[in-house]
């Protein structure tokens, strides 16, 4: 699958870049892989945009919404016949975002 990498969105926190796919419908995609990931959270990442799912909170006051409490875990997270984008070396941050979906506690 094809990205393109055409912009990036910041806080004061954290920054990623925004990626258009040219493949699989097209679309606005955002994964990102934290200090969670691998022991919270999916090892390869979590997803918190896809436009092509439906995942999207629009724009205010002219800048993209970019909500972390709706990151959610990709489909290979799920089923090992699912083959999913990782998260690029750009969108991999050292601080725990303990927002949005993650994995159950192992019990």
């Amino acid at each position: 699958m094809r990205f393109v990498r055409f912009a990036r969105a910041r806080t004061p926190r954290l920054s990623f870049a925004l990626y258009w796919l040219d493949a699989y419908g097209g679309g606005l995609f955002v994964p990102f892989a934290d200090a969670t990931s691998g022991t919270e959270s999916y090892g390869a990442g979590r997803y918190v945009l896809d436009t092509i799912k439906g995942a999207d909170l629009g724009t205010r006051d002219g800048l993209l919404v970019l909500d972390l409490n709706f990151a959610y875990q990709p489909s290979c997270s799920y089923d090992a016949r699912w083959t999913c984008p990782l998260a690029p070396p750009a969108n991999r941050v050292d601080v725990a975002v303990r927002a949005g979906e993650r994995s159950s506690p192992a019990g």
